[in-house]
């Protein structure tokens, strides 16, 4: 599946069609927050997508190369929250340009385009395929959720 995802620099994003995700951990300096989008910095700041700290610090010390910042960098994205996000910005970027920025100059050594590459992934495994099990509905009853299906306390 073609996705309409593109990555950019940090001030790069003005007048680019569809919404502007900063995916950095931190936010700008010396911008207002209200002159994020106006300036070209992105209209949506989600710090969740970033790599931890401690990561960034291994790669920026030298301890670690890029494939290695690269692999481990997908091993935070593939569980939990991040995870969850990565399928909704899949399954939107299906419909609307999504725009993935960063302080980077170099998007090859960046992790937004690791993240590029896990979006569409995730839209890759996707289609015509069930969600996982621990998100389908089983019919236990003809009610949607425990608390629907309680019985009603009388006065």
């Amino acid at each position: 599946m073609q996705l309409k995802l593109h990555t950019y620099r940090y001030g790069d994003a003005g007048g680019l069609p569809g919404l502007a995700l900063g995916v950095a951990r931190f936010l700008p300096r010396n911008i207002r927050r209200e002159d994020y989008a106006a300036r070209g910095y992105f209209d949506v700041w989600l710090p969740l997508l970033a790599p931890s700290r401690e990561l960034v610090a291994a790669y920026r010390k030298g301890s670690i190369d890029h494939e290695t910042f690269a692999s481990r960098y997908r091993k935070e994205m593939k569980e939990g929250a991040p995870a969850q996000v990565i399928r909704l910005l899949a399954a939107q970027a299906a419909r609307t340009r999504i725009n993935l920025g960063c302080f980077c100059e170099d998007a090859s050594r960046c992790h937004r385009s690791v993240l590029a590459a896990l979006i569409q992934e995730s839209a890759s495994a996707s289609p015509g395929h069930p969600p996982p099990a621990s998100v389908i509905a089983l019919p236990s009853s003809k009610f949607s959720s425990p608390a629907c299906s309680m019985p009603e306390i009388k006065d």
